[in-house]
């Protein structure tokens, strides 16, 4: 015979077991019943039931195996709600926190980070290369240290005078440049982990419509991703980087007719830029430090270099409304390409893109 376990309203009183046959009340569930489904309220009635032979003949034994049971569903039911407040919980995190987690799977499986340990950084040589994920990370060259005359000198034909005078700078330490100007697919990396604007699809191409602030905010990113210091370079380390060592009007020398083997410009270009890496490159295996994209640098703008650091860093003071880009473009006739030619902007524009520096270990 199957039994029903009651439970008197009074906290000492003791539980009771009915027949199956007998049925609760159906208005009074909550109060325990009498064997005509009438709610027990009186203690002749608890008498009267306890003498019931159904009751006295249950053992010890069924008695302690139905109240097992009853803690045992107590104790399912409580698992199911803790289980269903954990999963609520997660779903809750991950919602809060869905920018971070699509990040982190960008980085982690996505761009596949190959970061290099300090040890790895010392032993770089001049001109090695290097590249901190497989996927979505610009190709670093090492420049070594070494002084060079910034500016163009009087002699220099189509000189402006923003490019004088012509001055010594000492750079001190080596540091590590973009073989290439930072290319679209680059830029899409940063995209997909919310921290870069969507700009369109240009697979290979040098990033282009870019602002200052953009070029700022995607070293910045990268250096948070793989905590190493990237940023723009300063307006003297890019021309370092330019020259290679030369002291012509172009790294290659002073010929505007050999032009055609090393940038893209007016004469070449028709009208679009070109994917990077399909020129020559200079002494230092830089691509396209001669047109293609002008490049914008951390240095404020001035109109001559009087005053300029001979130490390489940037130029923070002056007329920092406008920052100062190098190379010359797609749409530039040779002149805008020499290597000591500057010029300023202070928005974004189809010709202006960038390339990034990275700060080495000492």
């Amino acid at each position: 015979m199957a039994e029903r376990l009651l439970r008197p309203s009074c906290g000492l009183c003791p539980r009771f077991f009915v027949p199956a046959s007998i049925r609760p009340h159906q208005a009074n569930q909550h109060l325990e019943v009498g064997d005509q489904g009438q709610p027990i309220r009186r203690v002749s009635e608890w008498k009267a039931f306890n003498d019931d032979p159904a009751y006295r003949q249950m053992t010890e034994r069924e008695f302690l195996s139905a109240d097992r049971a009853a803690e045992q569903s107590a104790r399912a039911g409580a698992r199911g709600t803790k289980a269903l407040l954990g999963v609520l919980a997660v779903m809750l995190i991950g919602w809060w926190q869905q920018d971070w987690l699509k990040a982190q799977y960008q980085w982690r499986v996505v761009m596949k980070p190959a970061v290099l340990t300090p040890e790895q950084e010392r032993t770089l040589a001049p001109e090695s290369e290097f590249r901190e994920c497989a996927l979505g990370c610009p190709t670093m060259v090492v420049v070594p240290a070494g002084s060079f005359m910034m500016g163009a000198p009087e002699s220099e034909k189509k000189a402006d005078d923003n490019e004088r005078p012509q001055h010594e700078v000492t750079l001190a330490k080596p540091f590590a440049i973009g073989k290439f100007a930072v290319t679209f697919a680059e830029w899409d990396a940063c995209v997909e982990t919310g921290a870069c604007r969507r700009m369109g699809r240009g697979g290979d191409r040098p990033v282009i419509d870019v602002s200052w602030e953009d070029a700022r905010l995607y070293a910045a990113w990268l250096s948070r991703v793989t905590g190493k210091e990237y940023r723009l370079l300063t307006e003297a380390e890019w021309e370092y980087a330019a020259r290679a060592s030369s002291k012509t009007r172009y790294f290659f020398g002073d010929d505007e007719a050999e032009l055609n083997q090393y940038a893209w410009y007016e004469g070449n270009s028709g009208g679009k830029t070109w994917p990077v890496g399909k020129k020559k490159a200079n002494a230092f295996g830089l691509y396209d430090m001669h047109g293609n994209v002008w490049q914008w640098v951390e240095d404020c703008y001035h109109a001559s270099y009087e005053g300029a650091p001979s130490d390489g860093s940037a130029w923070a003071l002056g007329d920092c409304r406008r920052r100062v880009i190098r190379g010359g473009a797609w749409v530039n006739a040779p002149a805008a390409l020499r290597a000591a030619t500057r010029f300023s902007a202070e928005l974004r524009g189809i010709d202006i893109g960038f390339r990034l520096g990275r700060t080495l270990t000492p």
